[in-house]
């Protein structure tokens, strides 16, 4: 707590970032991933999902992972429920997210609802990378804001432009959203660990596609860190047992 409070007083001459740094960063992710809105809309427009329903889920759902599984799926002729599923599953992260960022922002509580709706990856990556609180609560609010406005704006000029644009699949619009989360996802496996489960969850996603239905790869695909995790806690667990042996056995020498 002590170490919060000198954090969050920190002034950029003492190590933290100047207020305008913070803001560059955070409009240079914000306008970089809200350009993507627009072939998340055509790529709904594409599946079938109305201008309305497009725009809808750019305004409440607010999370492009999970928007483009969901009409990815359905794109691909998945169950609506199936997708819908993938696509929550996906968004749960959000969530556990939500429960780091609340201590570091420390906001008013009649805020917090309306700041929940901004807790997703490019949001929560600018604001981690801030080492005072109030640097990320610029971050956060910078990017929330820029990308929000963004997003839907360019979600509803895709889905619009649909009819122009033709065939999406030729276009492969459909790749950018992935595209920009793995970009932002890269540089934060730093562990084996963390490599080892992205690693298994592309495995699993990719090579599940041909046999299952639209959607359900996805859901398997979670399965690759509880996996890994194991496996760590069994190998740790070897590690120290074989270690405790050999102590025992100099002792008996």
């Amino acid at each position: 707590m002590a170490e919060e409070t000198a954090l969050a007083g920190m002034r950029p001459e003492d190590g933290g970032k100047a207020d305008s740094a913070v803001v560059r960063d955070a409009l240079g992710v914000g306008v970089a991933v809200g350009l993507s809105g627009f072939a998340f809309g055509v790529t709904s427009a594409g599946s079938g999902l109305t201008l309305l329903q497009t725009c809808a889920l750019s305004l409440l759902v607010f999370t492009g992972a999970s928007q483009f599984a969901l009409v990815g799926a359905l794109a691909a002729g998945g169950n609506p429920l199936t997708a819908a599923a993938g696509a929550l599953f996906l968004g749960v992260r959000n969530a556990f997210y939500g429960l780091r960022l609340s201590q570091l922002l420390a906001l008013p509580r009649a805020v917090r609802p309306f700041a929940a709706q901004w807790i997703i990856d490019e949001t929560t990556a600018v604001a981690l990378a801030q080492p005072t609180r109030r640097g990320t609560r610029i971050g956060f609010a910078v990017t929330g804001l820029s990308l929000y406005l963004l997003w839907n704006l360019t979600t509803f000029l895709g889905a619009l432009g649909a009819d122009a644009i033709g065939d999406t699949d030729r276009w492969g619009l459909d790749a950018a959203g992935p595209a920009v989360f793995l970009a932002l996802l890269a540089p934060m496996l730093r562990t084996t660990t963390e490599r080892a489960v992205a690693g298994l969850a592309v495995l699993l996603g990719l090579g599940l596609l041909p046999v299952l239905p639209a959607g359900v790869p996805v859901l398997v695909a979670a399965l690759a860190a509880p996996t890994v995790l194991c496996l760590e806690g069994r190998r740790r667990g070897t590690s120290r047992k074989e270690a405790h042996e050999n102590d025992v056995s100099e002792e008996d020498r």
